[in-house]
This record gives structure tokens, C-alpha cells and sequence, in this order.
């Protein structure tokens, strides 16, 4: 009981962190390209568990930081397939679906493969926790747009790569330490970094100037840096407008240094719990992300998301209580 209690408190503590690192990349990216953002993040995120990993401690074992690397690799193919479905949207309608197939692919290799078992209530709660989900990541509004097949697809895959991340790192041993999180920051960092080096010789060949490379001239249409859904209220604001490159730069950084710290805490609560438990709970994100426009950007928070934080707490205290 104590332990559930344990996995569920650091699983939805890590969503919330996670939706707090969504909301700096959001808008580290409004001035930063989302490539730059991703790469940025993922080298800050490196350096923090770098830090991080002498007081933890852990084994290196090729085993573990084989499973890193493929995480990281996975991770950036995450990202790639999740920009590309928010870039031609609906949002409202993509942004759930991913975060809902995030959810509930490790869900089921949990309870199917790997043989995490829930009474009554935990499975009640999984059902209340996806409810969530879609609630708190859906925004209303007046005219709905249908979703292309094509954006359904990379929706869909998007969230199936995220799970895919969870399912990885859950295969590490508990001796690792942050040692498998450490080997994915490193291998995503030499990915996003090799594909930006490309991108700045191909633009200084064609005379353009690198910082084309490295900056938007107007706000792009998505932009998370980590491997989950964005969530169009980081978006909006004066203050996202008014940003300066300077202060672009250290949210990108302080992005990478969140997300670390939420997948370390998705790493704890995995090491406790079961996967079932830690990937419903961990999809409920955009929670973070909503509460922070709210105080910080003054954005309204429509009724059905206050539902959706609503239902999230409730699932939290069931899956704890499973």
C-alpha cells in the first residue's frame, strides 16, 4: 500500500514537472526554433544528470545503457513525429490522442506482457485517469476542425513512440542509478546536434546566415521540447511576444534541467511501481502546463480541463489507494 502510494505521488509529481518543462520549452520556443529548443534541453538535461548521478550512484552496465541509448533514439522520433502532427493540427484533437496512445500503449504491455496486476479500483482508476486525459488536454472552441488521416496517423505514432520510451526505460535494472537517462540525454543531444550542424552548413552554403537556422522570424505552430503533446496555451501572451533571445536561450536550458528531473521521477516511480500505474498517471501533463498559463500568462482555463484536473487528482488517490 505504502509503496503504490510512493509510485503514484512521484508519477503525478513528475507530470506536473513535465508540464512545467512543456511550458518553458513552449515558450523558449516562440523565439528559438524547436530543433534549437530540443537540442538545448537535451544537452542541459545531460549536464543536470551528469550532476546529479555521483550522489545517486548507479551501475554502468552495457545492458542498461544499451536500453538508454535506444530511449534516446526513440525520443527523438517522438518529438519529430509529434511537431509534425501539431504543425498541421487540430491541436485540441491531436494534442489529446497522443497523450492518450502515450498512455495507454505501456499500459497494456503492463498489464498484458510484463504482468502488473490492479484490484477493482485500480483499474477504475486507470479508466478515470485516461478520462482525464483527454479532458484536461482538450481545448474548446467555436469551429472544430476534422483532423487529416495523415495527422491522425502521426498523432498516433507520436504517442506510441512516448509509450515506447516508458516501456524502454522501464526495462533498466534498479541498480542503473540515472545511468540509462544519462545515455538517452547523450544520445539525443549527438542527434539533435549532427541534424542543426546539417541545417547551419546547408544554410551558410546557400548564404543564408546561421541564425536563420536558430531563430523563427514569426511564432511556430508548436513547440515542446520534450517527447510529449504540446499544449497551445504556452502559445499566447504579451509576454511570449515581447521575449528576448537572451532570456529564450535560459528557459530552453531551464526546460532541459525540468524535464531531467521529471524522467528522473518517472524513473523512480517505475523502480516502486507498475508501469500500468506510472504511464497513466505520467500523461496527465498537460496539467502542469495549464496551471502555469493560467498564473503566469493569465489565460482562462476552459470548464472541462477544471474537470479534467479534477478527475486527475481523483485517479491519482485511486491508483495509490489500488
Amino acid at each position: 500500500m505504502l509503496v503504490a502510494m510512493m509510485s503514484a505521488a512521484l508519477a503525478l509529481i513528475g507530470a506536473v514537472v513535465y508540464g512545467s518543462a512543456d511550458f518553458l520549452g513552449g515558450l523558449a520556443a516562440r523565439r528559438l526554433r524547436s530543433l534549437v529548443v530540443t537540442a538545448v534541453a537535451a544537452l542541459s538535461g545531460f549536464v543536470a544528470l551528469a550532476l546529479a548521478q555521483p550522489l545517486i550512484g548507479g551501475s554502468w552496465t552495457t545492458s542498461d545503457l544499451a536500453w538508454g541509448v535506444l530511449a534516446g533514439a526513440v525520443g527523438v522520433v517522438a518529438v519529430a513525429l509529434l511537431y509534425a502532427c501539431l504543425a498541421v493540427g487540430p491541436m485540441s484533437i491531436l494534442s489529446p490522442l497522443t497523450a492518450v496512445v502515450s498512455a495507454v500503449a505501456p499500459m497494456m504491455w503492463g498489464l498484458l506482457v510484463k504482468g502488473d496486476s490492479l484490484g477493482a479500483v485500480g483499474y477504475a482508476g486507470l479508466g478515470v485517469a485516461l478520462v482525464a486525459v483527454v479532458l484536461v488536454g482538450f481545448v474548446p472552441g467555436e469551429k472544430v476542425v476534422r483532423p487529416t488521416a495523415r495527422a491522425l496517423a502521426m498523432a498516433i505514432g507520436a504517442g506510441l513512440a512516448i509509450g515506447t520510451f516508458l516501456i524502454i526505460v522501464d526495462q533498466t535494472s534498479g541498480e542503473s542509478g540515472l545511468v540509462p537517462l544519462l545515455a538517452g540525454r547523450a544520445t539525443s543531444t549527438c542527434i539533435t546536434g549532427i541534424i542543426l550542424a546539417a541545417l547551419a552548413i546547408a544554410a551558410v552554403r546557400r548564404g543564408a546566415p546561421v541564425r536563420s537556422v536558430l531563430e523563427v522570424a514569426a511564432p511556430p505552430p508548436g513547440g515542446t521540447p520534450s517527447a510529449r503533446a504540446d499544449h497551445p496555451h504556452v502559445a499566447t501572451g504579451a509576454a511570449v511576444t515581447a521575449l528576448s533571445r537572451r532570456r529564450a536561450w535560459w528557459l530552453a536550458i531551464s526546460c532541459g534541467v525540468a524535464d531531467a528531473a521529471a524522467n528522473a521521477l518517472m524513473l523512480l516511480a517505475l523502480r516502486v511501481g507498475d508501469l500500468a500505474v506510472v504511464s497513466a498517471l505520467t500523461a496527465l501533463y498537460p496539467a502542469g502546463t495549464i496551471l502555469l498559463a493560467a498564473v503566469v500568462l493569465r489565460e482562462r482555463v476552459a470548464v472541462v480541463q477544471w474537470v479534467g484536473l479534477a478527475l486527475a487528482l481523483a485517479a491519482g488517490g485511486m491508483l495509490a489507494a489500488a
